[in-house]
């Protein structure tokens, strides 16, 4: 009764307070269907509650679970990208190392480069075989670390007492044929800190190996930034684990959560208890359990399994350290660890009864109420409604002129009323605005493809090109994503001389094929006058820099062909490496410079190779290599190569044919997806010429 009269002069207050305002709608429509759904509510929620609350508490428990899956997914995703970055760091530092081997020296700012760049990883060095380096000594290991105050300092390892020599990990990984992890261990510098490593096998021109490269990952660091915050996480909080507030971990764990990893053997590797990591088994502890529930667990974490367990078949509670508990776990990418996260019973029943129960309180309550007490009083209110609906349904028919219903009461279905008679204004105007519009998209249209057939016109499109001469062969195709687009291919003979390119602008429409229109240009013009390649990169990049306020920019590729003798001498702008086909199948050799258009003045590199009579230059954009398919799946490089080999195999290397098949291959690998890219293709066929085809290194 109490709360009856609280609602009654509640409202009356609500009532004198609208009457002193300039509300054109003083009376609410929303206050009157609410004065007689309340009613209704209060004599039927004592007794609805409590039947809606048994059947949702069990729903929102496995909204819970399943909370605490992702959860669990959330934490395991950010291990797999530390170990990523690490994976993606060596095996992109092998290379600049395997280029500077000759140069022992240098090695060590290669390791102090790699933790710079790298933050999570703790150190990195370079294990040499016995006596690589003679005037080094017998071991040769530059090694880099980052100490606890993030300072980097380089220094060598190797010596009797730390012969690595003869470890086990360094004679695995001298043998390996590609990188992989390591078991967990301790650091062999001073048998404290917990490691495991990222190891690289690098070898010399020969192919021989020659030095083992192992990039370290502190599991220290890692278990305690996985346990800092494992409760927050548990309970939804939005801290980062980077916080630096203090927590004991030993003595909270064991309340509400934890995460813990294991390997292959089920050993530990990270634990809120430090002293667990590397020395304790779960299968040690499983054994000393009755329970038969965490042997269960541990079997299928080892086999890398994915799920949760907190219950056997008889209903039995899985018990850790004394506690009723859940046990998620999944396995963890690239390494075969899996991760666990054990949470006490009582905070996912918590989450069930508590947060299900509310939730679903007031949605499926008020749903019944209305449904079944109130359907007689929301009818009479919203009679006026359905009146408003047919006129907004003639309306929705195209029939703008349809007259609405009139509204007496200045509340807010006179409100909407008026709303709906601006729509139909607004309609009015829309159609004759879309009509408007419909025919400047029609003339757009038209302009574009006039642009697309200008466009087109500038390219070669006459094949064969020079059906005189019988000592070179040449065919290319352009189509671009959109109607314009912005990759752009050229040749023509002078003196002897192929003078070929092919190029790509970054974007793609209208603003790309302006650019490639001036760049086509541009290369005609300069490569009239200038022979070497780099020259002529060099004039392209300084005249598209120049003014370049738009920050756009082409990759290209310039080559100058002599028919007579089948050198070539090219340029490479930041574009793809050719492939060349003639023997076998391989890529021409491209040292990195930058696209054209973006640093003035930038010095750009001259390169040289000799061409084998009947070999084929193919070149192409990135429209060919990252081609993606339904699934956002690119082409690739090693589809190339294995389009390019059938074809060799064949014995049709002719350019052509080349191309062919590599359109084949690329409509049947996007099976109908919308093409992303402009894709360029030019094909090369040297007949005549020397009998040898060197590549520089």
């Amino acid at each position: 009764m109490r709360l009856i009269m609280a609602f009654l002069a509640e409202r009356k207050h609500v009532m004198k307070k609208k009457k002193k305002t300039n509300n054109p709608y003083p009376r609410s429509f929303a206050g009157r269907l609410t004065w007689r759904i309340m009613l209704t509510l209060l004599v039927v929620m004592g007794f609805t509650s409590y039947l809606i609350y048994a059947a949702s508490s069990s729903s929102m428990e496995e909204v819970t679970v399943q909370y605490c899956q992702e959860m669990l997914n959330s934490r395991c995703g950010k291990i797999q990208r530390a170990l990523s970055d690490i994976y993606v760091a060596s095996v992109n530092t092998v290379p600049d190392i395997e280029n500077n081997i000759g140069k022992p020296d240098k090695l060590f700012g290669i390791m102090k480069r790699m933790l710079e760049l790298n933050p999570s990883i703790r150190s990195c060095g370079i294990s040499f075989v016995e006596n690589y380096y003679p005037q080094k000594g017998r071991w040769f290991c530059p090694y880099a670390i980052r100490d606890t105050s993030g300072v980097i300092t380089t220094t060598t390892i190797g010596s009797a007492q730390f012969d690595y020599l003869s470890a086990q990990w360094f004679l695995e990984a001298k043998d390996a044929k590609e990188g992989y992890w390591s078991k967990p261990f301790y650091d062999g510098t001073d048998s404290v800190t917990m490691l495991t490593s990222f190891l690289v096998p690098i070898r010399n021109e020969q192919g021989a190996t020659v030095a083992v490269l192992g990039v370290d990952l502190s599991l220290e660091r890692l278990n305690a930034k996985l346990q800092k915050g494992a409760q927050a996480a548990v309970l939804g909080s939005t801290k980062d684990d980077d916080d630096d507030d203090e927590d004991d971990l030993n003595k909270h764990y064991n309340n509400l959560a934890y995460f813990f990893v294991i390997d292959q053997d089920g050993t530990y590797i990270a634990h809120p208890d430090s002293d667990k990591v590397l020395k304790k088994n779960l299968f040690d502890y499983a054994k000393q359990t009755p329970d038969t529930l965490d042997d269960h667990i541990g079997r299928s974490m080892v086999a890398g399994e994915e799920g949760y367990v907190y219950e056997d078949g008889d209903g039995k509670e899985l018990i850790i350290n004394d506690k009723a508990s859940y046990v998620f776990y999944r396995p963890i990418n690239h390494v075969n660890w899996s991760m666990g996260v054990v949470i006490r019973s009582w905070i996912v029943r918590l989450f069930g009864y508590v947060l299900g129960g509310l939730l679903l309180l007031f949605i499926v309550l008020a749903l019944l109420v209305i449904f079944f007490v109130g359907r007689f009083a929301i009818k009479r209110a919203v009679k006026p409604v359905s009146q408003l609906a047919y006129s907004a349904n003639e309306v929705a028919q195209g029939r703008f002129d349809t007259p609405l219903p009139k509204v007496k009461r200045r509340d807010e279905l006179c409100q909407l009323r008026d709303s709906f008679e601006q729509m139909q204004l607004s309609l009015t105007k829309y159609v004759e605005e879309l009509k408007t519009t419909t025919a400047q998209k029609s003339a757009i249209e038209s302009e574009l493809k006039i642009a697309h057939d200008i466009q087109m016109s500038m390219l070669p499109k006459i094949y064969p090109p020079f059906p005189e001469r019988n000592d070179v062969d040449i065919y290319g195709t352009l189509t671009p994503a959109k109607g314009v687009g912005g990759d752009l291919f050229d040749f023509f003979l002078r003196d002897e001389k192929l003078f070929f390119c092919i190029g790509d602008v970054s974007g793609k429409g209208i603003p790309a094929a302006l650019v490639m229109a001036v760049t086509r240009s541009l290369f005609r013009n300069i490569s009239s006058y200038a022979t070497s390649p780099e020259k002529i990169v060099f004039a392209l990049n300084n005249a598209l820099s120049d003014g370049n306020e738009t920050n756009m920019f082409v990759t290209v590729f310039v080559g100058v062909l002599d028919l007579a003798t089948g050198h070539l001498n090219y340029c490479n702008g930041g574009h793809e490496s050719p492939l060349l086909i003639g023997r076998d199948v391989g890529t021409l050799p491209c040292d990195p410079n930058l696209a054209i258009g973006i640093l003035k003045d930038y010095k750009f590199t001259l390169q040289e190779a000799d061409i084998d009579p009947q070999t084929t230059i193919f070149l192409y954009t990135d429209g060919l290599n990252e081609a993606e398919n339904a699934w956002h799946r690119q082409f690739g490089e090693q589809r190339i190569l294995d389009v390019a080999t059938n074809v060799l195999a064949k014995g049709e290397q002719q350019p052509l044919n080349i191309i062919y098949e590599m359109n084949q291959a690329v409509h049947e690998f996007v099976a109908g997806a919308e093409q992303s890219d402009d894709l360029t293709m030019l094909a090369i066929q040297y007949i005549g010429g020397g009998e040898t085809c060197v590549i520089p290194n």
